[in-house]
């Protein structure tokens, strides 16, 4: 790479303009009547669809009833009307499978006829039903090669929207599942929806046992916080490590990171928020309801938070909202980069998911309360969260997993891999009481009480923030803080809404079995909390999760410290971690073998990919001009050993210099060894050597080049420094 490249790219950027955003008129449209404008959203339906019809589909979105097929295409032709009239000229089938993005192929509403015209074709069948390539998509040996066939069926629980280009160009997006040809899912939006259902029918045997007799269902509701980078693209097209891995494979800590803390939550550049409203408006006309924006921590790192929804309508809504940033941000000139650690030595990016359970009456379950009723309830509830945590807490570091989060776990701007509870200090003390009576709240040796009104009025903040803590309660709900930015939301609720279920499961199961020997509910509710409480004690903490202190306590209350996604998978397949998701029917045997092949197989291409990319930008680019720049300083050590006596400190600096370039040839020698060494014959033996091998020849490799970037001419430096690409905007 040619310096000039580099210098014109920065005076480019230094005076560059934030893109002039849309008209006053069509930002107003987009806040107000805008709000959902390309979403077949229930308003639309009402006005298209016959009034039958249109009730027969909201009770199959509501409440998960099967659709009526000669419903399918009276709905199919007001879709494509509706579409054709929007603009769009394609339709297709969006599906989630197992590489971690969304899939789309696009088919055109348009077919012709025998005398050279066309017509408008989409009928319910092709409404409901794809059928996409399946061989191509990982499958963990489910499918073999030869065995293609795969479907997509339509979500009616998930609206149907239009997606357009930056030309106008539409094409009608329908959310769908995606299935074998022998009926297991290849995605993760089926098993997401199996435990949907599955923590819906454990919680309603709950609130039944308290009481309620008029809830249907009960839902999980996410709001998913999205942090994320902002790099220009001139710099970001002069970095191949990003470009093909995501992250920075080399790079030198700046002088000046966020030591300062002064980039989080502060004045916003104007070509960031430009970018921003350019995002939110997009996405409001999608339906997605973008509540927050802000600077986060590490100079260049931003976030958007939305308000809470239908967990599976927030995991799409999630996957299009990073799909719109990555789109939006070419028009503003930027590169949005959803890897967890794309720089070394700042914070990382996250996604925390706020998730609660909420009944069809509209109640939060996790939410404290204002009514006796509702403090019972609310206790049952807790009592589960800790129970699914501290039973299946490998089941929930399995929906964290990924070689990118990895690099992000357990630093100081993400919580650590061991899983524990944040309660806060009031909630603490109320369960510790319960659990060993009411001295351990205040001294007195009389027992705590508890029926259905067993607690006062609790406030909705019973304590303050714990950043530190990987799963922590805040209020009304819990922020499962391990999530990666890059990862499909959809992964962490299938585990934590399968662990829930089991929970709910169990703790119902106790209930009936009191109740049937003539137990009172308020006694068998006091007597099942307190031995509740007692035995999943151990996974509350409310101290600094980041401290060493803590990694030693946790080992002595016996919680798992699966530190990376290899360790973590290899217990994929253990009898009790299967048993979680196989019990209430969330994922069979096979898919969660297959699942465990597809994501050791993920974990070693991805450090295989960043391997290979290293050696050839070392051998390429950083090293040719570490050995020109060597020779110049040999050259300048003999000159002034000519013209004086003592030249000893030009001499050093030439070896200071050598001694990098030295190491770094030999690194360079043992990664080329490493990614074209025997990985070994299992996937889980494949992915360890990866982990093992190569990412530690990569990170000495690393270690010499960032050496040389400070010994080295800026000028002639090959790569856009982490000052030029976390400051530049």
């Amino acid at each position: 790479m040619s310096s000039t490249v580099r210098e014109t790219a920065l005076d480019h950027i230094s005076t560059a303009q934030p893109v002039a955003p849309l008209p006053a008129p069509e930002q107003g449209k987009a806040l107000a009547n805008g709000y959902g404008c390309d979403v077949f959203n229930t308003r639309v339906m009402r006005q298209r669809l016959p009034r039958e019809v249109y009730d027969r589909l909201m009770r199959t979105m509501t409440h998960r009833t099967p659709l009526d097929p000669a419903d399918a295409d009276i709905i199919a032709g007001a879709m494509k009307d509706w579409a054709l009239e929007h603009g769009a000229t394609h339709y297709t089938h969006w599906f989630q499978p197992m590489t971690g993005l969304t899939a789309e192929k696009h088919d055109a509403f348009l077919s012709p006829t025998a005398d050279g015209q066309v017509f408008g074709e989409f009928s319910g069948k092709m409404l409901i039903k794809g059928e996409p390539d399946a061989s191509s998509f990982p499958s963990g040996g489910i499918r073999s090669t030869f065995e293609a066939r795969g479907y997509t069926a339509w979500d009616p629980t998930s609206p149907v929207f239009l997606l357009g280009d930056e030309y106008g160009r539409k094409t009608l997006y329908i959310p769908t599942v995606f299935y074998s040809y022998t009926g297991e899912a290849l995605d993760r939006k089926t098993p997401l929806m199996r435990s949907v259902e599955a923590v819906s029918a454990q919680a309603l045997r709950i609130l039944r046992l308290l009481g309620n007799t008029t809830a249907t269902g009960v839902q999980a509701m996410v709001g998913s916080e999205q942090e994320y980078f902002l790099v220009d693209r001139r710099l970001y097209v002069q970095r191949p490590d990003l470009m093909m891995c995501g992250r920075t494979l080399y790079g030198a800590k700046p002088a000046k990171g966020q030591e300062m803390e002064d980039h989080y939550f502060g004045s916003i550049p104007s070509r960031v928020l430009a970018y921003m409203q350019d995002v939110e408006q997009r996405l409001f006309a999608l339906g997605i309801p973008a509540h927050t924006r802000h600077n986060e921590v590490a100079p260049g790192q931003f976030e958007i938070a939305p308000v809470y929804e239908d967990v599976n309508i927030a995991t799409d809504h999630n996957m299009l909202t990073m799909e719109v940033m990555r789109r939006t941000a070419r028009r503003h000139g930027y590169v949005c980069l959803l890897h967890e650690k794309p720089f070394a030595g700042v914070n990382g990016s996250g996604k925390h998911n706020n998730w609660s359970l909420c009944d069809s009456d509209g109640h939060n379950l996790l939410n404290p309360g204002e009514t006796p009723m509702k403090n019972a309830q609310f206790l049952v509830f807790l009592a589960a969260v800790l129970r699914a945590v501290h039973k299946h807490g490998i089941n929930l570091r399995l929906g964290i997993i990924g070689a990118s989060n990895d690099h992000r776990l357990g630093a100081n701007e993400a919580p650590p891999a061991v899983l524990s509870v944040y309660l806060g200090d009031s909630l603490s003390a109320i369960i510790r009481a319960i659990a060993y009576g009411k001295e351990a709240a205040g001294g007195c040796s009389e027992p705590l009480q508890i029926g259905v009104s067993v607690l006062p009025n609790i406030p909705r903040d019973l304590s303050d923030r714990n950043r530190t803590s990987p799963f922590a309660f805040t209020g009304n709900k819990f922020e499962f803080r391990a999530l990666g930015s890059s990862q499909n939301i959809a992964t962490a609720n299938i585990s934590l809404n399968a662990a829930m279920a089991c929970a709910l499961d169990d703790i119902a199961s106790m209930l009936e079995a009191e109740l049937a020997q003539g137990t009172p509910l308020n006694a068998a509710i006091q007597s099942l909390l307190a031995k509740l409480f007692a035995e999943h004690m151990p996974i509350v903490f409310d101290g600094n999760g980041y401290s060493d202190e803590w990694l030693a306590e946790a080992e002595k209350r016996g919680l798992p410290n699966l530190k990376d996604t290899v360790a973590a998978l290899a217990h994929y397949s253990d009898k009790d971690v299967m048993a979680v998701f196989e019990r209430h029917g969330v994922l069979s045997p096979r898919e969660m073998l297959s699942r465990q092949e597809i994501l050791l197989e993920n974990y070693t291409h991805s450090v295989s990919i960043e391997g290979h990319t290293a050696l050839k930008l070392g051998r390429t680019r950083i090293l040719p001009v570490a050995l020109a720049y060597q020779t110049r300083l040999a050259k300048a050590a003999s000159s002034a050993a000519a013209l004086v006596d003592d030249a000893a400190e030009e001499k050093a600096y030439f070896v200071r210099v050598r001694e990098q370039v030295r190491g770094l040839m030999s690194a360079l020698d043992t990664l080329e060894a490493a990614v074209n060494g025997d990985f070994g014959g299992t996937a889980l033996a494949r992915a360890a050597y990866a982990r093992d091998t190569v990412l530690p020849a990569m990170n000495a490799c690393r270690n010499h080049a960032d050496a040389l970037e400070c010994l080295c001419a800026s000028h002639d430096w090959p790569l856009p420094s982490y000052a030029e690409l976390l400051w530049l905007h």
